[in-house]
């Protein structure tokens, strides 16, 4: 992928940018995205068809915690 070129990042549910679960937090962490851009697209996809809350609970049990 070409936003990880040379990097390497990890998915993780984020500690410090969280709202919820720290799912958008944690993209926009591995993306170097500000999380609200990510949070935007997520309330679209959801108003659009729904399938952003299957999405975000299929990714709160998927994504692991940062162990430090």
């Amino acid at each position: 992928m070409a936003l990880l070129k040379g990097k390497n990042k990890t998915l993780y549910k984020s500690d410090s940018n969280r709202m919820l679960c720290g799912i958008c937090g944690g993209i926009g962490e591995c993306l170097n995205i500000d999380p609200t851009i990510i949070r935007l697209i997520w309330v679209v996809v959801t108003l659009c068809g729904g399938s952003g809350i299957l999405a975000y609970i299929i990714a709160m049990v998927v994504m692991p915690r940062r162990v430090y």
